[in-house]
């Protein structure tokens, strides 16, 4: 059986390379899930550039220039954050696109503001940043796997989307 994120993947290749664009990605609770999907297509060395697992507060701010202000006022699982890592995952590859997630997959780290499948999504797409918050069910697994294909999701609609 396929998953949507594998059917998505072909399309997303499709459009990446159709733009001359490469894709970097930005990746906490999900910890290199969503280039690992992308990798897993042959030929997407046309379109993906590299990978960033920034698991740690250390990571996102030496390998993507998160401010550390912007983690200590809002905590890394946060709109600025998200924003920030997709921001900074452009800023600091050779990508022109990019996805970046930060979240709470669980079981444990959750709290009554950041339950368990709290994800936050970053993509910056055409020199845009944006930004989302999911909540997603599950055990670690499903969040982690709905994180990833929301992640792919919303990339294609955004490369679709008019310009």
């Amino acid at each position: 059986m396929v998953s949507r994120t594998e059917e998505l993947l072909p399309r997303l290749a499709e459009l990446m390379v159709a733009r001359g664009l490469m894709l970097a990605t930005a990746e906490s609770c999900t910890g290199g899930l969503i280039a690992g999907a992308c990798t897993d297509l042959s030929g997407s060395s046309a379109w993906f550039e590299r990978g960033l697992v920034c698991y740690s507060n250390d990571a996102k701010i030496e390998l993507l220039g998160v401010d550390l202000a912007l983690i200590v006022a809002h905590g890394a699982v946060s709109e600025p954050v998200a924003g920030a890592m997709a921001a900074g995952a452009v800023a600091r590859s050779h990508a022109q696109v990019s996805v970046a997630v930060t979240g709470v997959a669980g079981p444990t780290g959750g709290t009554e503001a950041k339950p368990v499948g709290t994800v936050w999504f970053g993509w910056s797409v055409d020199g845009i940043v944006r930004t989302e918050r999911r909540l997603f069910d599950g055990g670690r697994a499903a969040i982690r796997a709905a994180t990833v294909q929301h992640a792919i999701e919303t990339l294609v609609a955004l490369l679709q989307s008019p310009r």
